[in-house]
Protein backbone atom coordinates (compact mmCIF):
# COMPACT_ATOMS: atom_id res chain seq x y z
CA UNK A 1 0.00 0.00 0.00
CA UNK A 2 1.55 3.36 -1.24
CA UNK A 3 1.30 4.91 2.29
CA UNK A 4 2.68 8.21 1.22
CA UNK A 5 0.41 8.66 -1.85
CA UNK A 6 -2.67 8.51 1.03
CA UNK A 7 -0.97 10.98 3.07
CA UNK A 8 -0.07 13.54 1.09
CA UNK A 9 -3.46 13.76 -0.59
CA UNK A 10 -5.08 14.01 2.49
CA UNK A 11 -2.57 17.37 2.89
CA UNK A 12 -3.52 18.71 0.16
CA UNK A 13 -7.00 18.78 1.32
CA UNK A 14 -6.44 20.20 4.44
CA UNK A 15 -4.33 22.72 2.75
CA UNK A 16 -6.91 23.74 0.64
CA UNK A 17 -9.14 24.30 3.03
CA UNK A 18 -6.48 26.28 4.76
CA UNK A 19 -5.64 28.28 1.67
CA UNK A 20 -9.54 29.34 1.45
CA UNK A 21 -9.93 30.27 4.69
CA UNK A 22 -6.67 32.42 4.35
CA UNK A 23 -7.68 33.85 0.63
CA UNK A 24 -11.16 34.99 3.11
CA UNK A 25 -8.93 36.45 5.73
CA UNK A 26 -7.20 38.97 3.42
CA UNK A 27 -10.04 39.73 1.92
CA UNK A 28 -11.79 40.97 4.70
CA UNK A 29 -8.88 42.57 6.26
CA UNK A 30 -10.93 46.07 5.98
CA UNK A 31 -14.23 45.03 6.97
CA UNK A 32 -14.90 46.54 10.25
CA UNK A 33 -15.84 44.48 13.20
CA UNK A 34 -14.43 41.28 10.93
CA UNK A 35 -13.42 38.27 13.04
CA UNK A 36 -10.39 35.83 11.59
CA UNK A 37 -11.20 32.42 10.42
CA UNK A 38 -9.05 29.49 12.15
CA UNK A 39 -8.85 26.11 11.52
CA UNK A 40 -8.51 23.16 13.78
CA UNK A 41 -6.84 20.42 12.33
CA UNK A 42 -7.13 16.56 13.99
CA UNK A 43 -4.64 13.84 12.99
CA UNK A 44 -6.91 10.49 11.70
CA UNK A 45 -4.47 7.77 12.39
CA UNK A 46 -4.61 3.94 10.14
CA UNK A 47 -4.06 0.17 11.72
CA UNK A 48 -4.66 -0.90 8.48
CA UNK A 49 -1.04 -2.09 8.28
CA UNK A 50 1.78 -3.41 10.27
CA UNK A 51 2.80 0.34 11.00
CA UNK A 52 0.38 3.37 12.32
CA UNK A 53 -0.17 6.02 9.38
CA UNK A 54 -1.44 9.44 10.25
CA UNK A 55 -3.45 11.31 7.93
CA UNK A 56 -4.43 15.01 8.72
CA UNK A 57 -8.10 15.73 8.07
CA UNK A 58 -9.57 18.62 6.52
CA UNK A 59 -9.86 20.58 9.76
CA UNK A 60 -12.93 22.22 11.61
CA UNK A 61 -13.15 25.91 11.23
CA UNK A 62 -13.35 28.39 14.40
CA UNK A 63 -14.03 32.22 14.76
CA UNK A 64 -11.33 33.88 16.54
CA UNK A 65 -12.29 35.89 19.40
CA UNK A 66 -9.02 37.90 19.31
CA UNK A 67 -10.38 41.82 19.38
CA UNK A 68 -9.64 44.01 16.23
CA UNK A 69 -7.71 47.56 16.90
CA UNK A 70 -9.78 50.61 18.00
CA UNK A 71 -10.41 53.36 14.80
CA UNK A 72 -10.88 57.06 16.46
CA UNK A 73 -13.81 58.41 13.97
CA UNK A 74 -15.13 61.01 15.98
CA UNK A 75 -18.84 60.36 14.25
CA UNK A 76 -21.42 60.20 17.51
CA UNK A 77 -22.93 57.21 16.11
CA UNK A 78 -19.60 55.10 15.66
CA UNK A 79 -18.97 53.11 18.87
CA UNK A 80 -16.54 50.70 19.69
CA UNK A 81 -16.96 47.30 22.30
CA UNK A 82 -13.82 47.43 24.66
CA UNK A 83 -14.12 44.01 26.40
CA UNK A 84 -15.52 40.73 26.09
CA UNK A 85 -19.05 41.34 24.29
CA UNK A 86 -21.10 41.84 21.04
CA UNK A 87 -23.55 44.33 19.83
CA UNK A 88 -27.07 42.54 18.66
CA UNK A 89 -28.98 43.30 15.52
CA UNK A 90 -32.10 42.45 14.33
CA UNK A 91 -31.29 38.71 12.25
CA UNK A 92 -34.17 36.57 10.01
CA UNK A 93 -34.25 34.01 13.22
CA UNK A 94 -33.39 36.02 15.69
CA UNK A 95 -30.61 38.07 16.89
CA UNK A 96 -26.82 38.36 15.02
CA UNK A 97 -24.24 39.72 16.72
CA UNK A 98 -21.43 42.04 15.61
CA UNK A 99 -18.46 43.89 17.02
CA UNK A 100 -19.02 46.20 13.97
CA UNK A 101 -20.63 49.54 15.58
CA UNK A 102 -20.75 51.88 12.84
CA UNK A 103 -24.28 52.86 13.38
CA UNK A 104 -26.56 55.14 11.13
CA UNK A 105 -30.11 56.98 11.94
CA UNK A 106 -32.67 57.47 9.51
CA UNK A 107 -35.10 59.88 9.03
CA UNK A 108 -37.50 57.97 11.43
CA UNK A 109 -34.90 57.70 14.10
CA UNK A 110 -34.23 54.22 13.57
CA UNK A 111 -30.46 53.14 14.85
CA UNK A 112 -29.06 50.99 12.42
CA UNK A 113 -25.78 48.83 11.08
CA UNK A 114 -24.17 49.51 7.56
CA UNK A 115 -26.21 46.88 6.05
CA UNK A 116 -29.73 48.53 7.38
CA UNK A 117 -30.51 46.35 9.95
CA UNK A 118 -31.79 47.19 13.32
CA UNK A 119 -29.74 47.51 16.23
CA UNK A 120 -31.24 46.11 19.63
CA UNK A 121 -31.41 47.25 23.17
CA UNK A 122 -30.42 44.84 26.03
CA UNK A 123 -33.66 43.85 26.14
CA UNK A 124 -33.37 42.42 22.60
CA UNK A 125 -36.16 45.51 21.35
CA UNK A 126 -35.06 48.09 18.62
CA UNK A 127 -33.80 51.61 19.22
CA UNK A 128 -35.42 54.21 18.46
CA UNK A 129 -33.92 58.05 18.82
CA UNK A 130 -35.30 61.50 18.32
CA UNK A 131 -33.90 62.68 15.14
CA UNK A 132 -34.26 66.28 15.46
CA UNK A 133 -32.71 66.41 18.87
CA UNK A 134 -29.15 66.02 17.52
CA UNK A 135 -26.53 64.08 18.19
CA UNK A 136 -27.11 61.31 21.21
CA UNK A 137 -24.20 60.84 23.89
CA UNK A 138 -23.16 57.26 24.44
CA UNK A 139 -22.01 55.92 28.15
CA UNK A 140 -19.94 53.30 29.16
CA UNK A 141 -22.69 51.51 29.85
CA UNK A 142 -24.46 51.65 26.39
CA UNK A 143 -26.96 54.25 28.02
CA UNK A 144 -27.90 56.64 25.10
CA UNK A 145 -29.18 60.43 26.24
CA UNK A 146 -30.21 63.42 24.05
CA UNK A 147 -31.12 66.34 25.40
CA UNK A 148 -30.06 65.94 28.89
CA UNK A 149 -32.47 62.56 28.45
CA UNK A 150 -32.51 58.95 28.02
CA UNK A 151 -33.64 57.18 25.06
CA UNK A 152 -32.29 53.94 25.02
CA UNK A 153 -29.72 51.69 26.13
CA UNK A 154 -27.41 50.09 23.61
CA UNK A 155 -27.37 46.21 24.44
CA UNK A 156 -24.40 44.55 24.69
CA UNK A 157 -23.45 40.65 25.39
CA UNK A 158 -21.62 38.02 26.63
CA UNK A 159 -21.40 34.68 24.16
CA UNK A 160 -20.15 31.47 26.39
CA UNK A 161 -16.85 29.96 24.93
CA UNK A 162 -18.83 27.07 24.70
CA UNK A 163 -21.23 28.19 21.84
CA UNK A 164 -20.80 27.28 18.45
CA UNK A 165 -20.37 30.77 16.20
CA UNK A 166 -21.45 30.55 13.00
CA UNK A 167 -21.13 33.75 9.91
CA UNK A 168 -23.47 35.68 8.97
CA UNK A 169 -23.16 38.74 6.69
CA UNK A 170 -19.86 40.48 6.70
CA UNK A 171 -19.03 40.65 10.06
CA UNK A 172 -22.36 38.93 11.64
CA UNK A 173 -21.90 36.21 14.37
CA UNK A 174 -24.89 33.81 15.02
CA UNK A 175 -24.41 31.85 18.13
CA UNK A 176 -25.84 28.62 19.36
CA UNK A 177 -26.44 29.70 22.84
CA UNK A 178 -27.76 33.29 23.33
CA UNK A 179 -25.99 35.85 24.62
CA UNK A 180 -25.97 37.26 28.03
CA UNK A 181 -26.60 40.78 28.85
CA UNK A 182 -23.65 42.65 30.33
CA UNK A 183 -23.77 43.46 33.94
CA UNK A 184 -20.20 44.28 34.70
CA UNK A 185 -18.87 47.69 32.91
CA UNK A 186 -15.50 47.27 34.74
CA UNK A 187 -13.94 45.30 32.22
CA UNK A 188 -16.59 45.68 28.61
CA UNK A 189 -18.01 48.78 27.97
CA UNK A 190 -18.53 50.84 24.65
CA UNK A 191 -16.59 54.16 23.98
CA UNK A 192 -17.75 56.72 21.53
CA UNK A 193 -16.34 57.96 18.04
CA UNK A 194 -14.63 54.88 17.50
CA UNK A 195 -14.89 51.88 15.18
CA UNK A 196 -13.22 48.67 15.81
CA UNK A 197 -11.51 47.22 12.60
CA UNK A 198 -10.51 44.01 11.59
CA UNK A 199 -8.47 41.57 13.79
CA UNK A 200 -6.72 40.07 10.39
CA UNK A 201 -3.48 40.46 10.47
CA UNK A 202 -2.47 41.06 6.70
CA UNK A 203 1.27 40.39 6.98
CA UNK A 204 0.69 37.08 9.07
CA UNK A 205 -1.68 35.90 6.69
CA UNK A 206 -0.20 36.74 3.50
CA UNK A 207 3.02 34.40 5.07
CA UNK A 208 1.00 31.64 5.86
CA UNK A 209 -0.66 31.37 2.00
CA UNK A 210 2.88 31.44 0.81
CA UNK A 211 3.82 28.82 3.24
CA UNK A 212 0.73 26.81 2.40
CA UNK A 213 1.57 27.06 -1.46
CA UNK A 214 5.03 25.55 -1.11
CA UNK A 215 3.72 23.22 1.09
CA UNK A 216 0.74 22.32 -1.19
CA UNK A 217 3.71 21.78 -4.34
CA UNK A 218 5.52 19.59 -2.17
CA UNK A 219 2.62 17.43 -1.44
CA UNK A 220 2.21 17.12 -4.97
CA UNK A 221 5.44 16.30 -6.34
CA UNK A 222 5.45 13.26 -3.04
CA UNK A 223 2.53 11.81 -4.92
CA UNK A 224 3.94 12.42 -8.46
CA UNK A 225 7.18 10.46 -7.11
CA UNK A 226 4.78 7.99 -5.23
CA UNK A 227 2.86 7.17 -8.30
CA UNK A 228 6.27 7.00 -10.44
CA UNK A 229 7.66 4.52 -7.64
CA UNK A 230 4.64 2.40 -8.17
CA UNK A 231 4.36 2.38 -12.16
CA UNK A 232 8.24 1.16 -11.77
CA UNK A 233 7.38 -1.68 -9.41
CA UNK A 234 3.96 -2.73 -11.38
CA UNK A 235 6.22 -2.70 -14.71
CA UNK A 236 9.68 -4.73 -12.86
CA UNK A 237 6.83 -7.40 -10.80
CA UNK A 238 4.76 -7.65 -14.15
CA UNK A 239 4.82 -11.21 -15.99
CA UNK A 240 7.04 -11.24 -18.63
CA UNK A 241 5.53 -11.35 -22.16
Amino acid sequence: MQSALYVSLSAQVAMEKRLTTVSNNIANMTTGGFRADEIKFEELLSLAGKNDVSFASSGQNFISRQAGPLNKTDNPLDVAIQGDAWFAYSGPNGPVYTRDGRFSMNENGDLLTVDGRAVLDSGGAPITLDPNAGSPNIARDGTITQGGNQVGILGMFQLSSDSRLTRYGGSGIISSIPGEVVQDFTSSGVQQGYSEGSNVNPILEMTKMIALQRNFESAATTIQESESTLMDAIRTLGPSS
